[in-house]
């Protein structure tokens, strides 16, 4: 009896596997093809970048490799000490999109 129960189990645990192997194949695929690229080329050098108000890096730094991000509508804030913030709606489409930008100095 014992050996009929294995043997029924081994065989759920086959289909159960091979269902979880091409799922996971099939997902993973598109994931990736859906990747933006951000690259930033900005003035000052000194600029930092926000995603939606969270540090994504410097732009010297995202000059040299942009950022991987899902595609979508995003929203970007540029700051730099002595000069006014940057707020930019952008759409991310598949690949590399380049935001250049030009902050404006604080007067004295």
């Amino acid at each position: 009896m014992s050996r009929s129960l294995f043997r029924v189990g081994a065989r759920w645990l086959g289909v159960i596997g091979l269902a979880s192997a091409s799922i996971a194949g099939c997902t993973s695929a598109p994931r990736e093809a859906r990747l933006a690229y951000l690259k930033v080329v900005a003035e000052p050098v000194n600029v930092t970048v926000y995603l939606e108000d969270r540090f994504i890096g410097s732009a010297h730094l995202l000059q040299k490799q942009p950022k991987p991000l899902p595609t979508g509508v995003k929203y970007l804030t540029f700051k730099a000490p002595g000069y006014f913030p940057h707020d930019l709606r952008v759409s991310l489409p598949q690949g590399e999109t380049t935001v250049k930008i030009k902050l404006r100095p604080i007067p004295p």
